[in-house]
């Protein structure tokens, strides 16, 4: 152990949490579901490995299922400070699966005992108060646990004001008197614009200098740069990204404070959990595989494709295109929605779809799936076990994303042999390279410019070297030999903890 500590907040792509860490752990949030899930709770797992021991705190969500998790309640009640009054939760401990990480959970009838996480599409209008209660019950529960931390390292707008508190009311706590916040930005289009008159009171600062402040942005609240200003140091979830965030309009309106943070700016690509996503040991496949048994491969997209389709013949052998994604428009699905029909007439492809969100995208997906129902396979929801399979059977994933804050769709295809064909921004221009038959080079297909008849142009190039030798195993070969797993990202972020209590004057051991 370094004898690092923290509260580190886990705001999950459009949500949030907390984690923590000090000689005794980290302490962590993770996503019900979704990339950033599969990162904060890879993340503790490896931390863990390094002998640096971990909690998690989670609000108790009333669809989590505590017996199948084991989730039991403590008699544990931690007293939260809103406005004037206080508020209270009751804390209940599980274990996060594969680890031996204690996870607490939040137990609060009046803000996370409904339907929903976040209330999508357009969130629950209480969201703001939730996510300040969240933000300070964290410190309250360290309290409680008598946890010292270190680093309270906070993500996306959701506990933005934990590295306000840090700084103010918890200043002289002599719990976190040796604290240093991180904050981490995964989508820079989720900022928690909020009403001042609301915020500024349930967070316990009032409004009589909100004007000018830290705090304001556009005449109200926004967490984002709340936590980008009260921070010691940033960052986010690739290096692309962090460039495109300071010097293009992915920024979204937080470029001018981003740049004056400009030297505290890092950007961390993801890693994923290679216990949980890996072709050799996947239990959710019918054939697991290595780079040196591409064959069992096909089986994965033969069992699937027969499933799908009854009378499904090898000789009738198509190359699949996958896509495993959120239905909204910063994955681009605007792009497929142009573009599909004239892919699937050519005769050249199948898609296979697996997704849920909007619901224009949703209809637009299923109608194709009617239209061609032996050419476009579409099933929308969220099914994990399924995710794995739709990855494992295609030949190539699609990911045409708008922006990009980093992804793992991708890296989970390049462990899989499965070729991408992506957008070239955020996250998915650090990790695929386009293939050059030449040199023998490269893992996939990229285009730049978002329009449909690039997206066509680069289906095509992929589509090109299907199966033709020696370019498909050299791509695939290629594609698996990639390291993206997330013990590369944990490390970096202990160096980035080390960095920030540096910048506090907080010597550590190396």
């Amino acid at each position: 152990d370094v004898g690092l500590a923290g509260e580190l907040g886990q705001a999950t792509g459009v949500g949030g949490g907390l984690v923590a860490r000090d000689d005794r752990g980290v302490a962590l949030q993770p996503q019900p579901q979704g990339g950033l899930a599969d990162v904060v709770s890879s993340l503790p797992k490896d931390w863990e490995k390094d002998d640096h021991k971990t909690i998690i705190i989670l609000p108790k969500y009333r669809d989590i299922d505590t017996s199948k998790f084991n989730i039991i309640p403590t008699d544990i009640i931690i007293s939260v400070p809103i406005s004037t009054w206080r508020e209270y939760a009751r804390l209940w401990i599980g274990t996060l699966p594969n680890s031996t990480v204690p996870v607490y959970f939040l137990e609060s009838r009046d803000y996370f005992d409904r339907k929903g996480i976040y209330g999508n599409p357009e969130g629950f209008a209480d969201n703001d108060r939730r996510f300040v209660f969240l933000s300070r019950a964290v410190f309250e529960v360290c309290k409680a646990l008598n946890f010292r931390p270190d680093i309270i390292h906070s993500h996306d707008y959701h506990t933005g004001f934990a590295m306000a508190f840090l700084k103010t009311h918890y200043r002289y706590d002599p719990l976190f008197a040796r604290c240093a916040g991180v904050y981490t930005i995964h989508n820079m289009a989720y900022q928690g614009q909020s009403d001042p008159r609301r915020v500024m009171e349930y967070a316990g600062f009032g409004t009589q200098n909100f004007r000018g402040s830290w705090f304001e942005h556009d005449s109200v609240v926004n967490m984002m740069k709340t936590a980008l200003m009260f921070s010691d140091k940033i960052t986010t979830v690739s290096p692309t990204y962090a460039y495109e965030i300071r010097w293009t309009n992915n920024g979204e309106g937080m470029q001018d404070y981003l740049n004056s943070r400009g030297g505290d700016v890092i950007g961390i690509l993801n890693g994923i959990d290679e216990t949980e996503w890996n072709p050799e040991i996947d239990t959710h496949l019918i054939k697991q595989y290595s780079p040196e048994m591409l064959e069992e491969k096909a089986e994965n997209k033969l069992k699937l494709l027969r499933e799908a389709i009854p009378t499904y013949d090898l000789k009738n052998d198509l190359p699949v295109i996958g896509m495993v994604s959120r239905l909204t428009d910063q994955k681009g699905i605007a792009l497929l929605e142009k573009s599909m029909e004239q892919l699937l007439t050519s005769g050249r492809v199948r898609f296979l779809i697996l997704g849920s969100g909007e619901k224009r995208y949703e209809d637009f997906f299923r109608y194709m799936g009617k239209k061609y129902p032996t050419r476009a396979l579409v099933m929308t929801g969220y099914n994990n076990a399924l995710s794995h399979q739709v990855i494992a059977a295609s030949d190539y994933l699609i990911v045409p994303s708008l922006f990009e804050p980093c992804g793992l769709t991708q890296m989970y295809a390049l462990k899989y042999g499965t070729i991408p064909i992506v957008r070239a921004t955020g996250g998915l221009a650090d990790t695929v390279q386009e293939y050059d038959p030449q040199q023998g080079t490269g893992t996939g297909f990229t285009f730049t410019q978002y329009s449909s008849k690039s997206l066509v142009n680069a289906v095509s190039r992929a589509v090109y070297y299907y199966k033709a030798q020696p370019h498909w195993d050299t791509l695939r070969v290629n594609a698996m030999a990639q390291q993206n797993e997330s013990k590369r990202s944990a490390d970096m972020y202990i160096n980035v903890f080390r960095w920030a209590l540096e910048k506090r004057g907080i010597s550590i051991p190396t």
